[in-house]
């Protein structure tokens, strides 16, 4: 019975197209609805376009899903968070540069350019807690690989301009993945260290512009930022 009331529908549809003005072709579905409402209980899409409609539109969200989950390469097939699978990748020579600004005001600054803040020398204490930031950065961010850096240095620059710390942190392995995040913590957590050294002083300080400035090494090679 479905597979008649199918037929009838598709017939009814391409002919009634063919000949007959859009009213007798609404007229005929609707006729058609009744009799499967008879049978089923309930309405059945408008016309097999509907249907059709709905079929395509589903296909391509599913393609669009398809094709997001293809260029986010920490989700799996079906959605869910996972950490990438790196064994298969050939060792290289990876280097990340990033760098931030901490934005101190005269009092702060004036002190710490004086090394009169009494927490002691915030530019050494900084320096030293970037490096071990570094080193944490897979305890931190949950999907990033734990790895054996060979090189981690940071720079901390007084600009009497702007009453500012500008800092910038290089970080370096050899191995399957790349240490941009390794470099971008280092220096977040150098800028955090000197908001810690200096809060007493002043609560109005800002860490600002952290950003990956370089990177090397890996199936993406090389790149530079407004480069």
């Amino acid at each position: 019975m479905l597979e008649m009331l199918l037929r009838r529908s598709r017939f009814a549809y391409f002919v009634g197209k063919r000949f007959f003005s859009n009213d007798v072709i609404d007229h005929a579905v609707v006729e058609l609805n009744k009799e499967m409402e008879l049978i089923f209980g309930e309405t059945p899409p408008s016309s097999v376009m509907d249907s059709t409609s709905q079929t395509q539109e589903s296909q391509v969200t599913t393609s669009r899903l398809d094709e997001s989950q293809q260029s986010l390469s920490h989700v799996d097939v079906c959605g869910q968070v996972s950490m990438v699978d790196i064994s298969s990748k050939a060792d290289s020579k990876r280097v990340a540069v990033a760098g931030c600004r901490v934005l101190l005001g005269k009092k702060a600054f004036d002190l710490v350019a004086a090394n009169q803040i009494a927490k002691g020398d915030v530019l050494a204490v900084a320096k030293i807690a970037g490096i071990s930031g570094a080193k944490q950065t897979s305890n931190l961010i949950p999907l990033c690989h734990n790895i054996g850096l060979t090189y981690v240095q940071l720079d901390l620059t007084l600009n009497g301009k702007d009453c500012s710390v500008d800092i910038e942190g290089e970080v370096a392995i050899t191995g399957k993945t790349g240490v941009e995040m390794e470099a971008m913590t280092a220096v977040t957590v150098a800028g955090l260290t000197i908001y810690d050294m200096c809060k007493a002083v002043s609560k109005d300080i800002s860490i600002t512009n952290i950003h990956l400035k370089h990177k090397s090494g890996g199936k993406s090679g090389h790149w530079s930022k407004n480069s």
